[in-house]
């Protein structure tokens, strides 16, 4: 599935020319706040090389969102994950800072919970959250993931909320 869309996004597969807007994107600090901080382009990179082969080995990964009038808005995407020594497939979203506040995440969490349980028929999707990110918790609860645990990450207080097929 390389291309899908929402009633006000549509999302194509990962590709070499999103570089530019993948860069911009990590560079903004509020947006990169609960991604780990600012990537800088080189990392962006290597983030998108990696998120490439992620689709050639799983046939799934990350895309590309925009709105229906081509603005570049974020990225999203299902991929594999190791939390606490255990392989998880999580749903990732991260939306340009003007997009906040306008249910375009819960939009793209409810598209790809479907896609990820029904039609790649996985058993469960995490969404993987800092403890303070009030926002994205509420997007994942809308979209009737259910906080599992909490637990840290890369030296961050973050819980998981899950989705079963």
């Amino acid at each position: 599935m390389d291309r899908f869309s929402t009633d006000r996004l549509t999302a194509e597969r990962l590709r070499e020319d999103h570089l530019d807007d993948l860069v911009t994107l990590h560079l903004n600090a509020e947006v990169s706040r609960y991604l780990g901080g600012v990537r800088a382009p080189e990392v962006t990179k290597t983030y998108l090389a990696t998120n490439m082969a992620h689709w050639d080995q799983h046939g799934f990964g990350l895309w590309v969102l925009r709105t229906k009038d081509g603005a570049f808005a974020g990225r999203a995407g299902i991929r594999h994950i190791l939390v606490d020594d255990i392989d998880e497939i999580e749903i990732a979203y991260a939306f340009k800072r003007e997009f906040w506040g306008r249910g375009f995440a819960s939009e793209v969490a409810i598209a790809l919970t479907d896609i990820g349980l029904s039609h790649h028929e996985l058993p469960s999707l995490i969404g993987l959250v800092y403890v303070s990110n009030g926002a994205s918790r509420r997007v994942l609860e809308k979209a009737n993931y259910i906080l599992e645990k909490s637990t840290t990450r890369h030296g961050n207080d973050v819980v998981i909320y899950r989705a079963r097929r």
